[in-house]
């Protein structure tokens, strides 16, 4: 029997006020102690493997996000809609039927992905340009076969309303990450591993928080089934029926979410290969990174291949890749090698070490970048059961009031981000990886802050769109976006004046665009839109406000230290932000992100840029909305 056999008004439960918000919440503070176990993982994880294992790690990372994203992105999102329309209806037969198929699917794609990984590693370490994440990329197969059986038990829980499993079983992962990750990682480095095989024990860890959260999550499910009622009396939809909807929600929804992970791989692989041409071809690109690198290495190679060159031939990156691929040739033949093509091979490699460690940096900016936009997971999450729930029962008020709440408070979150970042990025990066060079990351930072806004916007922008049935919409308009991204990066990249500092510059542009786009689609198809200039007016104001707080305060407390010779750095060579020490730096910005908070949450309640309606979706939000006098 097809589901609008069945009758359409039965509703098992009311849903409650507080039930979007309040599991937001549950999972934004599992995102958060995730992130701060993060911390924790990647400072000293940087100080183990060093910028270059810092690299392979995150290009490794970026194949298995892909194809993660493949396997299971959109499957999670379809199995919490149909759960929670099948929920809402009292339809608990038809509920667990969708599981089944789901948990089925799930399996079989994460095989498939498995198998890419592991016997394709050197393939797909050879795209990123990054000959040494193969290790870091094998290390990582197994876990997608988990992560795959995981979002289905995510994606069921989620159905019901409940974020709870999802949050423990990401702080699970994490810990696991930390503690065996870390551990294998110092090992292998003081039995003398190299940065590549470091990094692949630092990934492994990965894999055993994957194993070990599946476990928990398998626990959790079977104790919840042995405390719902059995008995039942709808007649669920054919297998073939569900898995059509499955796939309808799912496929589009997955392409949408690919092509995030798609453009960030062609982007680190097209990066990569824009900064090593540009070292090649033009020199004065150097200038930008002298005070970060050491160029030695690649001077003597460059000069070693100039020298045995045929007399005439024109120094390229294609050249150079033709005399590598010949020389590699060889080498696979145990052949000898000649002059040219072994100061070939040394060239290429002196060029991807310096590529890496430029990106090292970058990534490190992207580890922060990415905090907002985890955050953001949490709301997404929230916003398609809770919506797909209200329209199952036809409560399109509810439904409008969820979509309009689900906007003002991602605004609200995503604008102080932005602009904190934007202003703080140097001693942000400073402060979290000391390691780094604060100078080349901090910028990075800066730019990227400001995506936050956009992306974030763009992803609950997506989901509302999606939880309405639009599933189509986000994947052309992803792909418009990626499109962008990676035109503005392969011609900005390759400029000697800008470098790596260009990488950002698609992220802004390309979901600026992305987030524009879907603003205006939603407002043509989505009933009961918010305004537009309520959701950002408020928050933007509030957010410069609070951002030229936080600069002055860090400025002046800069001032202060250096006026008092306190907390002063002595060595010109140590990481440093404005002459300020490690202790002087992390004193200043954490002194200034306080400021700025008081002032972001004085301003907010000034200018009401919180609603009573928001309140309401919030556990006791009825208590703090008198307090607030809304």
């Amino acid at each position: 029997m097809a589901q609008h056999d069945q009758p359409p008004r039965r509703v098992a439960r009311t849903s409650k006020p507080n039930t979007f918000f309040g599991g937001a919440a549950i999972l934004a503070v599992g995102i958060l102690v995730v992130k701060l176990i993060g911390m924790f993982y990647k400072i000293p994880l940087l100080n183990i493997i060093g910028e270059q294992g810092s690299a392979d790690f995150n290009n490794a990372y970026n194949i298995y996000s892909v194809l993660l994203t493949i396997s299971t992105a959109g499957l999670p999102v379809a199995v919490s809609k149909l759960v929670s329309e099948a929920d809402a209806l009292g339809r608990r037969n038809q509920v667990r039927r969708t599981f089944r198929l789901a948990l089925a699917l799930f399996l079989i794609l994460g095989v498939l992905s498995f198998l890419v990984m592991f016997f394709g590693s050197e393939q797909l370490a050879g795209l990123m340009n990054d000959s040494m994440a193969a290790p870091g990329i094998r290390a990582l197969a197994p876990a997608v076969i988990c992560v795959g059986c995981l979002s289905a038990f995510r994606g069921y829980a989620q159905g019901h309303g409940s974020m709870t499993p999802t949050a423990v079983s990401q702080i699970i992962e994490a810990l696991c990450k930390l503690t065996v990750g870390l551990g294998l990682a110092y090992w292998l480095v003081g039995h003398g591993a190299d940065a590549s095989h470091a990094a692949a024990g630092a990934i492994t860890g990965v894999t055993v928080g994957t194993i070990v959260a599946l476990a928990y999550m398998l626990m959790n499910f079977l104790i919840t089934r042995s405390q719902e009622p059995q008995l039942a009396d709808d007649r669920p939809d054919e297998p073939a029926t569900i898995l059509k909807h499955l796939l309808m929600i799912a496929v589009p929804i997955t392409i949408s979410s690919s092509m995030v992970g798609i453009v960030t791989v062609i982007d680190t692989s097209l990066v990569q290969g824009q900064l090593q041409r540009a070292l090649l071809e033009n020199q004065d690109t150097w200038n930008l990174y002298g005070n970060f690198v050491d160029f030695t290495s690649l001077e003597e190679a460059l000069s070693a291949w100039q020298a045995a060159l045929p007399d005439g031939s024109t120094v390229s990156m294609s050249l150079l890749d033709q005399y590598a691929a010949q020389a590699e040739a060889l080498r696979d033949q145990q052949s000898a090698l000649t002059d040219l093509q072994s100061a070939s091979l040394e060239l290429h490699a002196a060029l991807e070490n310096i590529s890496r460690t430029l990106y090292g940096n970058y990534s490190g900016a992207l580890n922060i970048y990415n905090l907002p936009t985890s955050l953001m997971a949490a709301v997404t999450a929230a916003v398609i059961p809770a919506v797909s729930g209200a329209l199952a029962r036809r409560d399109r008020r509810g439904a409008g009031r969820i979509t309009g709440s689900a906007l003002r408070i991602s605004a609200l979150a995503a604008c102080p981000m932005a602009v904190g970042l934007f202003v703080l990025g140097e001693p942000i990066m400073a402060l979290i990886f000391p390691n780094l060079n604060p100078q080349l990351a901090g910028p990075l930072l800066s730019t990227l802050g400001l995506a936050t806004l956009f992306v974030c916007m763009m992803l609950v922008c997506n989901s509302i769109l999606q939880a309405h049935g639009f599933v189509s919409l986000p994947v052309i308009i992803m792909v418009a976006g990626g499109v962008v991204k990676i035109i503005t990066n392969y011609n900005v990249v390759i400029q000697p004046t800008i470098g790596i500092y260009g990488a950002p510059m698609g992220n802004i542009l390309c979901f600026a665009l992305c987030m524009t786009l879907d603003l205006v689609v939603m407002s043509r198809v989505i009933p009961r839109r918010p305004k537009y200039i309520q959701v950002f007016a408020k928050p933007l104001a509030a957010s410069a406000l609070m951002g030229l707080g936080a600069w002055a305060v860090h400025g002046l407390m800069s001032k202060l230290f250096e006026a008092t010779g306190i907390f002063m750095s002595a060595d010109p060579v140590t990481h440093e932000v404005l002459g300020l020490s490690r202790t002087g730096n992390a004193a200043a910005t954490l002194l200034a992100i306080l400021v700025a908070v008081v002032i972001y949450g004085v301003l907010v309640i000034a200018l009401r840029a919180i609603t009573k309606d928001d309140l309401m979706l919030m556990p006791k939000g009825e208590k703090i909305a008198r307090m607030l006098h809304l």
